[in-house]
């Protein structure tokens, strides 16, 4: 009987946490390798980008190492592109770290720094947002047919984060999340393409939950 367990490539420019999200994969089961090279993003079943750190400097290494169109070609050929944190800020059009970045442009939008809220007391919310927060689905119905679908409204995932995505279309905000009175995007969806702000790895067993949910979706854009 053919191997039907997923291959999935963690992109690795050098700001990702490889180690988690590789082993998180292991356990859900889902067969990941850490990718550096466009040969093996090409070939996966579907790629997770990871990431914490710079934009600037990801978008750097992704364009030194020949990675930006086999991303692409991945996501236009309908296989499952997955990004994290940073690596759903990537998904972006641009990002204005740093004054402006050009991002991977599959989904329309920015990544902008998480403005500075009053907390109460005189004082500013910390940036950057570390910690659990609620996520909610963006509308009725936006999680069904997603890794989000088994999540109960509400679940605490598990955020570290400086910048924030602002989808260009309301259709592609997949969940919401709150930073102070700020109600932002954690989570985007443009068909094969999603990502999540926040950390599933990090985030017990609701976070494991997802990635069994990935893997599904997986074998079955495989199989399209």
């Amino acid at each position: 009987m053919a191997d039907t367990t997923p291959r999935v490539a963690i992109v690795d420019f050098d700001l990702g946490n490889l180690f988690s999200v590789k082993q998180a994969c292991r356990v859900t089961g889902i067969d990941a390798f850490v990718a550096q090279t466009a040969k093996e993003v090409s070939a996966a079943d579907a790629i997770i980008l990871p990431g914490v750190g710079g934009f600037p400097r990801a978008m750097s290494v992704l364009k030194q190492r020949d990675l930006v169109s086999a991303v692409k070609d991945v996501a236009h050929s309908g296989r499952l592109v997955v990004g994290i944190c940073l690596g759903m800020q990537l998904l972006m059009e641009s990002s204005t770290e740093f004054d402006h970045t050009d991002g991977l442009g599959l989904i329309a939008g920015s990544a902008d720094r998480l403005p500075e809220l009053d907390g109460g007391n005189g004082r500013l919310i910390p940036i950057p947002n570390v910690g659990w927060s609620g996520v909610v689905p963006a509308a009725a119905g936006a999680w069904e047919a997603t890794p989000l679908q088994s999540t109960k409204p509400g679940t605490r995932f598990y955020f570290v984060h400086s910048y924030f995505v602002k989808p260009r279309q309301d259709e592609d905000i997949l969940a919401k999340s709150q930073f102070g009175p700020l109600n932002f995007c954690a989570a985007v969806r443009r068909r094969n393409v999603i990502g999540f702000q926040f950390h599933p790895e990090r985030s017990g067993e609701v976070g494991l939950q997802l990635y069994r949910s990935l893997s599904a979706l997986i074998k079955a854009a495989r199989g399209k």
